[in-house]
Protein backbone atom coordinates (compact mmCIF):
# COMPACT_ATOMS: atom_id res chain seq x y z
CA UNK A 1 0.00 0.00 0.00
CA UNK A 2 2.98 2.31 0.92
CA UNK A 3 4.30 1.76 -2.34
CA UNK A 4 1.68 2.19 -4.52
CA UNK A 5 0.86 5.83 -2.65
CA UNK A 6 4.56 6.52 -2.44
CA UNK A 7 5.89 5.65 -5.72
CA UNK A 8 3.05 7.85 -7.77
CA UNK A 9 4.10 10.83 -5.17
CA UNK A 10 7.96 10.57 -5.63
CA UNK A 11 7.46 10.68 -9.73
CA UNK A 12 4.72 13.56 -9.40
CA UNK A 13 7.15 15.48 -7.65
CA UNK A 14 10.00 14.22 -9.77
CA UNK A 15 8.45 15.41 -12.58
CA UNK A 16 7.61 18.94 -11.36
CA UNK A 17 11.34 19.46 -10.12
CA UNK A 18 12.24 18.55 -13.87
CA UNK A 19 9.93 21.12 -15.33
CA UNK A 20 10.78 23.71 -12.79
CA UNK A 21 14.36 23.21 -13.57
CA UNK A 22 13.87 23.28 -17.47
CA UNK A 23 11.98 26.60 -17.72
CA UNK A 24 15.00 28.30 -15.11
CA UNK A 25 17.92 27.17 -16.58
CA UNK A 26 16.63 27.84 -20.44
CA UNK A 27 14.95 31.17 -19.50
CA UNK A 28 11.96 30.12 -20.80
CA UNK A 29 9.36 33.18 -21.00
CA UNK A 30 5.79 32.28 -19.06
CA UNK A 31 3.98 32.73 -22.66
CA UNK A 32 6.06 29.28 -23.35
CA UNK A 33 5.95 27.56 -20.94
CA UNK A 34 5.26 28.85 -17.15
CA UNK A 35 6.79 27.27 -14.14
CA UNK A 36 5.10 25.27 -11.81
CA UNK A 37 5.18 28.30 -9.17
CA UNK A 38 3.44 30.61 -11.40
CA UNK A 39 0.85 28.26 -12.71
CA UNK A 40 -0.04 28.17 -8.93
CA UNK A 41 0.23 31.77 -8.02
CA UNK A 42 -2.42 32.29 -10.85
CA UNK A 43 -4.77 29.40 -9.89
CA UNK A 44 -4.59 31.01 -6.21
CA UNK A 45 -5.17 34.57 -7.93
CA UNK A 46 -7.68 33.55 -11.10
CA UNK A 47 -8.98 31.20 -8.52
CA UNK A 48 -12.91 33.14 -8.40
CA UNK A 49 -13.20 32.98 -12.49
CA UNK A 50 -11.37 29.28 -12.43
CA UNK A 51 -13.82 28.34 -9.34
CA UNK A 52 -16.56 29.62 -11.50
CA UNK A 53 -16.26 27.78 -14.42
CA UNK A 54 -14.83 24.91 -13.04
CA UNK A 55 -18.74 24.85 -11.28
CA UNK A 56 -20.29 24.98 -14.75
CA UNK A 57 -18.03 21.95 -16.19
CA UNK A 58 -18.26 19.87 -13.31
CA UNK A 59 -22.40 20.56 -13.06
CA UNK A 60 -22.73 19.33 -16.42
CA UNK A 61 -20.33 16.22 -16.33
CA UNK A 62 -22.25 14.83 -13.24
CA UNK A 63 -26.02 15.33 -15.20
CA UNK A 64 -24.32 14.11 -18.34
CA UNK A 65 -23.27 10.96 -16.36
CA UNK A 66 -26.50 10.68 -14.26
CA UNK A 67 -28.17 10.55 -17.54
CA UNK A 68 -25.97 8.06 -19.00
CA UNK A 69 -26.28 5.47 -15.45
CA UNK A 70 -30.42 5.90 -15.69
CA UNK A 71 -30.36 5.53 -19.58
CA UNK A 72 -27.86 3.09 -20.00
CA UNK A 73 -28.99 0.68 -17.04
CA UNK A 74 -32.85 0.79 -18.08
CA UNK A 75 -32.04 0.76 -21.64
CA UNK A 76 -29.94 -2.62 -20.82
CA UNK A 77 -32.54 -4.48 -18.46
CA UNK A 78 -34.71 -3.70 -21.70
CA UNK A 79 -32.74 -5.13 -24.05
CA UNK A 80 -32.47 -8.38 -21.51
CA UNK A 81 -35.72 -8.65 -21.35
CA UNK A 82 -36.31 -8.36 -25.28
CA UNK A 83 -33.79 -10.05 -27.55
CA UNK A 84 -35.75 -8.69 -30.91
CA UNK A 85 -35.44 -4.67 -28.95
CA UNK A 86 -31.46 -5.53 -28.29
CA UNK A 87 -31.44 -6.55 -32.12
CA UNK A 88 -32.91 -3.88 -33.10
CA UNK A 89 -31.71 -0.07 -31.08
CA UNK A 90 -28.51 -2.04 -30.11
CA UNK A 91 -26.49 -1.69 -33.24
CA UNK A 92 -27.56 2.60 -33.11
CA UNK A 93 -26.21 2.38 -29.99
CA UNK A 94 -22.37 0.99 -31.21
CA UNK A 95 -23.08 3.69 -34.42
CA UNK A 96 -23.61 6.74 -31.56
CA UNK A 97 -20.13 5.54 -30.25
CA UNK A 98 -18.00 4.99 -32.59
CA UNK A 99 -18.55 8.31 -34.21
CA UNK A 100 -16.22 11.30 -33.29
CA UNK A 101 -18.06 13.48 -30.71
CA UNK A 102 -15.53 16.30 -31.91
CA UNK A 103 -17.12 15.99 -35.16
CA UNK A 104 -20.81 15.38 -33.17
CA UNK A 105 -20.45 18.82 -30.98
CA UNK A 106 -20.57 20.90 -34.03
CA UNK A 107 -23.61 20.17 -35.16
CA UNK A 108 -25.60 19.73 -31.84
CA UNK A 109 -24.25 23.23 -30.83
CA UNK A 110 -26.10 24.63 -34.20
CA UNK A 111 -29.36 22.69 -33.35
CA UNK A 112 -29.19 22.78 -29.66
CA UNK A 113 -29.08 25.75 -27.21
CA UNK A 114 -25.59 25.97 -25.97
CA UNK A 115 -25.91 24.01 -22.25
CA UNK A 116 -28.27 21.76 -23.97
CA UNK A 117 -25.40 20.61 -26.50
CA UNK A 118 -22.35 20.20 -23.75
CA UNK A 119 -25.04 18.13 -21.42
CA UNK A 120 -25.49 16.14 -24.51
CA UNK A 121 -22.00 15.32 -25.68
CA UNK A 122 -21.69 14.68 -22.05
CA UNK A 123 -24.49 12.07 -22.27
CA UNK A 124 -23.48 10.44 -25.66
CA UNK A 125 -19.44 9.10 -24.58
CA UNK A 126 -20.69 7.62 -21.20
CA UNK A 127 -24.06 6.06 -22.58
CA UNK A 128 -22.17 3.74 -24.41
CA UNK A 129 -19.94 2.39 -21.73
CA UNK A 130 -22.78 1.76 -18.92
CA UNK A 131 -25.02 0.02 -21.61
CA UNK A 132 -22.63 -2.27 -22.43
CA UNK A 133 -21.55 -2.94 -19.40
CA UNK A 134 -24.81 -3.60 -17.90
CA UNK A 135 -25.71 -5.73 -20.73
CA UNK A 136 -22.79 -7.84 -20.69
CA UNK A 137 -23.23 -8.61 -16.86
CA UNK A 138 -26.70 -9.58 -17.01
CA UNK A 139 -26.14 -11.38 -19.97
CA UNK A 140 -23.14 -13.24 -18.12
CA UNK A 141 -25.89 -14.35 -15.09
CA UNK A 142 -25.18 -18.30 -14.56
CA UNK A 143 -27.73 -20.13 -16.40
CA UNK A 144 -27.62 -22.18 -13.53
CA UNK A 145 -29.04 -20.05 -11.23
CA UNK A 146 -31.52 -18.76 -13.82
CA UNK A 147 -33.14 -22.34 -14.19
CA UNK A 148 -33.13 -22.98 -10.41
CA UNK A 149 -34.98 -19.36 -9.93
CA UNK A 150 -37.62 -20.60 -12.60
CA UNK A 151 -38.12 -24.21 -11.15
CA UNK A 152 -39.32 -22.60 -7.97
CA UNK A 153 -41.59 -20.49 -9.80
CA UNK A 154 -39.84 -16.61 -9.58
CA UNK A 155 -41.68 -14.25 -11.80
CA UNK A 156 -39.08 -12.69 -14.85
CA UNK A 157 -39.13 -9.92 -12.48
CA UNK A 158 -37.90 -11.35 -9.67
CA UNK A 159 -35.11 -13.11 -11.50
CA UNK A 160 -34.17 -9.83 -12.58
CA UNK A 161 -34.28 -7.77 -9.17
CA UNK A 162 -32.78 -11.00 -6.89
CA UNK A 163 -30.58 -12.53 -9.08
CA UNK A 164 -29.00 -11.00 -12.35
CA UNK A 165 -29.03 -6.85 -11.12
CA UNK A 166 -27.29 -8.04 -8.07
CA UNK A 167 -25.08 -10.34 -10.48
CA UNK A 168 -24.30 -7.42 -12.96
CA UNK A 169 -23.90 -4.51 -10.98
CA UNK A 170 -19.85 -5.01 -11.00
CA UNK A 171 -19.97 -4.56 -14.37
CA UNK A 172 -22.18 -1.61 -14.09
CA UNK A 173 -19.87 -0.19 -11.59
CA UNK A 174 -17.14 -0.80 -14.02
CA UNK A 175 -18.94 0.87 -16.87
CA UNK A 176 -19.97 3.78 -14.28
CA UNK A 177 -16.03 3.89 -13.81
CA UNK A 178 -15.14 4.57 -17.42
CA UNK A 179 -17.99 6.80 -18.24
CA UNK A 180 -17.28 9.27 -15.40
CA UNK A 181 -13.98 10.25 -17.50
CA UNK A 182 -15.83 10.54 -20.55
CA UNK A 183 -18.32 12.32 -19.43
CA UNK A 184 -15.81 15.02 -18.35
CA UNK A 185 -14.41 14.27 -21.66
CA UNK A 186 -17.58 14.79 -23.82
CA UNK A 187 -18.62 18.16 -22.09
CA UNK A 188 -14.69 19.45 -22.30
CA UNK A 189 -14.71 19.04 -26.21
CA UNK A 190 -18.19 20.66 -26.35
CA UNK A 191 -16.70 23.31 -24.17
CA UNK A 192 -14.14 23.64 -26.94
CA UNK A 193 -16.32 23.75 -29.86
CA UNK A 194 -18.91 26.40 -28.39
CA UNK A 195 -15.47 28.28 -27.48
CA UNK A 196 -14.42 28.66 -30.58
CA UNK A 197 -17.96 30.19 -31.83
CA UNK A 198 -17.63 32.59 -28.75
CA UNK A 199 -20.03 31.07 -26.42
CA UNK A 200 -19.38 29.09 -23.16
CA UNK A 201 -18.35 29.87 -19.64
CA UNK A 202 -16.74 26.16 -18.72
CA UNK A 203 -13.35 25.13 -18.40
CA UNK A 204 -12.62 24.18 -21.27
CA UNK A 205 -13.69 27.85 -22.43
CA UNK A 206 -10.87 29.41 -20.14
CA UNK A 207 -8.55 27.40 -21.84
CA UNK A 208 -9.81 28.48 -25.11
CA UNK A 209 -9.76 31.93 -24.35
CA UNK A 210 -6.55 31.66 -22.64
CA UNK A 211 -5.14 30.10 -26.09
CA UNK A 212 -6.18 33.06 -27.97
CA UNK A 213 -4.95 35.80 -25.27
CA UNK A 214 -1.55 34.51 -25.03
CA UNK A 215 -2.43 33.78 -21.26
CA UNK A 216 -0.47 30.77 -20.89
CA UNK A 217 -0.59 30.55 -17.08
CA UNK A 218 -4.11 30.67 -16.75
CA UNK A 219 -4.50 27.63 -19.19
CA UNK A 220 -2.30 25.43 -17.53
CA UNK A 221 -3.92 26.67 -14.41
CA UNK A 222 -7.39 25.38 -16.27
CA UNK A 223 -5.87 22.49 -16.76
CA UNK A 224 -4.43 21.72 -14.10
CA UNK A 225 -8.26 21.65 -12.56
CA UNK A 226 -9.66 19.82 -15.53
CA UNK A 227 -7.29 16.93 -14.49
CA UNK A 228 -7.52 17.52 -10.89
CA UNK A 229 -11.43 16.86 -11.66
CA UNK A 230 -10.68 13.69 -13.73
CA UNK A 231 -8.76 12.15 -10.65
CA UNK A 232 -11.22 13.12 -7.98
CA UNK A 233 -14.40 12.08 -10.23
CA UNK A 234 -12.42 8.55 -10.94
CA UNK A 235 -11.59 8.09 -7.54
CA UNK A 236 -14.93 8.90 -5.78
CA UNK A 237 -16.31 5.98 -8.51
CA UNK A 238 -14.03 3.95 -7.42
CA UNK A 239 -14.39 3.92 -3.74
CA UNK A 240 -18.04 4.11 -4.59
CA UNK A 241 -17.51 0.39 -6.20
CA UNK A 242 -15.31 -0.65 -3.45
CA UNK A 243 -17.93 0.29 -0.87
CA UNK A 244 -20.60 -1.58 -3.00
CA UNK A 245 -18.56 -4.51 -3.40
CA UNK A 246 -16.18 -4.83 -0.41
CA UNK A 247 -18.34 -7.46 1.39
CA UNK A 248 -19.17 -10.01 -1.25
CA UNK A 249 -17.40 -9.76 -4.44
CA UNK A 250 -14.36 -10.82 -5.12
CA UNK A 251 -12.76 -8.31 -7.05
CA UNK A 252 -13.28 -6.10 -3.63
CA UNK A 253 -12.51 -8.46 -1.04
CA UNK A 254 -9.15 -9.54 -2.64
CA UNK A 255 -7.95 -6.06 -1.91
CA UNK A 256 -9.01 -6.44 1.25
CA UNK A 257 -6.99 -9.01 2.30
Amino acid sequence: MQLRVGLPVVMLAAVIAGWDLLVRIDDIPPYVLPGPGLVLSTLVSDWPVLAASLVVTLTTTLQGLALAVFGGIGLAILFNQSRLLEYSLYPYAVILQVTPIVAIAPLLLIYLPQPAAVLACAWIVAFFPVLANTTLGLKSVDHNLVNLFELYGASRLQVLTHLKLPAALPYMLAGLRIAGGLALIGAVVAELAAGSAGAGSGLAFRIAESGYRLNIPRLFAALLLLSVTGIAIFFALTLLSHLLLRRWHESATRQEN
